[in-house]
């Protein structure tokens, strides 16, 4: 895919600005971003990502954004922790940041916007973030920022990972519960004349989901009050006449345990 050069490979940065200094003689080369950006390989990663970009489209256009700009501003997000909108602002006011990307002389403008950061990783992919991964560990083990021994242990922080939380509604549990003693039931071999295995999921789908999606408060509030009072709602009164199903068979159960004759 066709990308546009890097500031400090165009012609124009080679040749010297009257009216502007460059960046390298206005900060400090022994920064760490400076000594990080000194030793990434910023043309062989370039070269390696191409292959897993979208091939450029027909029609032409306009070239995209450089790698070394839009991989560095990826580093740059992931390693001080800031949102795309937040990551821009602080590139406008950070000279180290902008030499880290590639750039010649200060910037005061952004040079994309920050929607486009959201585009590029997911053109990128899982493979090319494995990719930055990989050549911003060797380059700080070419640093010796870190030692091999500090690779061989891997602290996987669980928190970030998707849960399937389920929260407790009233209708929820309510759901619970009808399951739960009509699994009691079958196990003490009691015959149920009605188990309700499609209504009850229905109701509960219809109070959690259908009024709330549809945001229908004054339903739900009224369905909700019904079930604490435990009148019409068919839910609470399927519990109670399961419960007085198995209710006379349990009194059975335990006479004939108490009378064997």
């Amino acid at each position: 895919m066709r990308h546009q050069p890097t500031p400090a490979q165009s012609a124009a940065s080679v040749s010297t600005d009257l009216f502007r200094n460059r960046l390298d003689a206005q900060i400090d080369l022994r920064h760490s971003l400076c000594k990080l950006s000194a030793v990434m390989p910023w043309d062989a990663m370039a070269q390696r990502l191409s292959s897993l970009l979208p091939a450029e489209p027909k029609a032409g256009g306009r070239p995209a954004l450089s790698l070394r700009l839009m991989c560095g501003l990826l580093y740059l997000k992931h390693a001080y922790n800031l949102s795309d909108e937040a990551l821009c602002e602080r590139w406008l006011e950070n000279p180290y940041w902008q030499f880290f990307c590639g750039e010649v002389f200060f910037q005061t403008r952004f040079p994309c916007d920050p929607s486009s950061l959201t585009r590029f990783r997911k053109r990128l992919g899982e493979a090319g973030v494995e990719e930055l991964l990989a050549q911003s560990i060797a380059a700080a083990k070419e640093l010796n920022a870190i030692k091999p021994a500090d690779l061989s242990r891997v602290i996987v922080d669980t928190a970030v990972q998707e849960k399937a939380v389920a929260y407790p509604t009233d209708s929820r549990l309510l759901e619970v519960v009808r399951k739960k003693l009509v699994r009691l039931a079958l196990r003490c071999g009691i015959t149920l004349r009605q188990r309700y295995e499609r209504e009850g999921p229905t109701l509960r789908r219809r109070a959690a989901a259908g009024y709330t999606h549809a945001r229908q408060f004054k339903r739900l509030r009224r369905l909700l009050k019904r079930h604490a009072r435990g009148f019409v709602w068919p839910g609470a009164a399927w519990l109670g006449r399961a419960a007085r199903s198995r209710g006379p068979a349990l009194h059975r159960d335990q006479a004939a345990r108490l009378d064997p004759a």
